[in-house]
């Protein structure tokens, strides 16, 4: 989804966004989810954060009403894992996912789930805030239809077509890739600042070619009679079938730097409770559904392709490290405006907490 805006924090910081997010929801006001954190409740017994070692019990954790963001969050809460950790989490999600980027900057969300672009933009205007673990791999949301009357002999047919893109959409690192890589000359195709919603509608009146966007909207659109062409992660093109790798973007979960110093056994215990969570979600893909789908406003069917599309796991591997995070993303960000130096990864991470929890999860190191 696309951001932008001005923003500030403690009437000093000044950031402008400007960049898309997988799927995250429209424009509604958050849900009532209490303060962002907060201590033991009064009336908990004498000494129960010091037996359980927990220096919280009783925090809120932002996150998106949208399932590359959140399903982890909502499965963790819905089925008590976060109970079964000795926690109380207020789970508040919002309707528009661009929202928590101020939030977090102005403090009032202290540990949140959104997307490590997200988190390259933060560290670039210096804002204290780490990524403490990887969610999901929703790359594969990010994707390119056709409309029904669209042929394609080859990828290089797009040129001179048609496509419906929100301005700065960051399924262009996606479109540019394949481009590359299908020797298509991406200038040669037509873009039409489009929102995702609006572009659904013209591909369907068939005033333009294609769309770019992002889940639910692809679904939406192919439902409408348009047809998957290309994602982040896979392609049906005539020229090329099956897995690519034209985009990396992963949902993460990141904590302001004040609280991890402060609280590394409740984000521990966090962790752990996500953990479970993301076994659950591939493990039992339909039971997850069907909790998933009320919670996210969604039909079971609908749910049951979005989800297809994102891989749930909290592995620190190559596709997270030099892919997600890697000198191409940061350069596409440059490019766009939304940043204007590209901070080093380990400037925006902190994965001792996750390799405490599990340290297989960690397989490659961050450069």
């Amino acid at each position: 989804m696309k951001w932008s805006g001005k923003w500030f924090k403690s009437s000093v910081v000044l950031l402008t966004l400007t960049f898309v997010l997988a799927a995250c929801g429209g424009n509604n006001a958050p849900s009532s989810g209490g303060n962002a954190a907060s201590n033991t409740p009064s009336d908990a017994p004498a000494g129960a954060e010091a037996s359980s070692g927990l220096e919280l019990t009783d925090l809120t954790l932002v996150g998106v009403r949208d399932a590359q963001i959140s399903s982890q969050q909502i499965i963790a809460d819905k089925l008590g894992y976060f109970k079964e950790e000795g926690l109380n989490v207020t789970s508040q999600l919002i309707e528009s996912g661009p929202d928590i980027g101020p939030m977090v900057a102005g403090g009032s969300a202290p540990v949140s789930i959104q997307t490590n672009f997200m988190d390259i933009i933060l560290k670039s205007t210096d804002i204290p805030v780490k990524i403490i673990a990887p969610l999901a791999q929703i790359a594969g949301t990010q994707a390119v239809v056709g409309s029904s009357k669209l042929e394609l002999t080859s990828a290089k047919d797009l040129e001179g077509k048609t496509i419906g893109i929100p301005s700065g959409a960051d399924v262009m690192i996606a479109i540019n890739n394949m481009a590359a890589e299908l020797g298509v000359d991406a200038s040669k195709i037509k873009y039409v600042n489009l929102a995702p919603s609006d572009a659904v509608v013209a591909l369907e009146k068939g005033d333009i070619d294609a769309l770019a966007a992002w889940e639910p909207f692809i679904t939406k659109a192919i439902q409408g009679g348009g047809k998957f062409l290309f994602s982040g992660t896979k392609s049906e093109l005539p020229d090329k079938q099956g897995d690519v790798n034209w985009m990396s973007v992963h949902t993460t979960i990141q904590v302001a730097d004040d609280f991890i110093a402060k609280n590394p056994n409740t984000l521990k215990a966090v962790l752990r409770a996500l953990s479970k969570a993301t076994d659950y979600i591939n493990e039992n893909r339909e039971e997850s559904i069907k909790v998933l789908a009320p919670e996210l406003h969604l039909e079971v069917a609908e749910l049951t392709e979005i989800m297809n599309r994102n891989v749930y796991s909290m592995k620190v591997d190559d596709t997270y490290v030099n892919g997600s995070n890697g000198p191409a993303v940061g350069e596409y960000l440059k490019s766009v405006g939304n940043i204007k130096e590209i901070p080093a990864p380990t400037s925006y991470h902190d994965l001792s907490l996750l390799k405490d929890v599990d340290a297989a999860l960690i397989e490659v190191e961050l450069k």
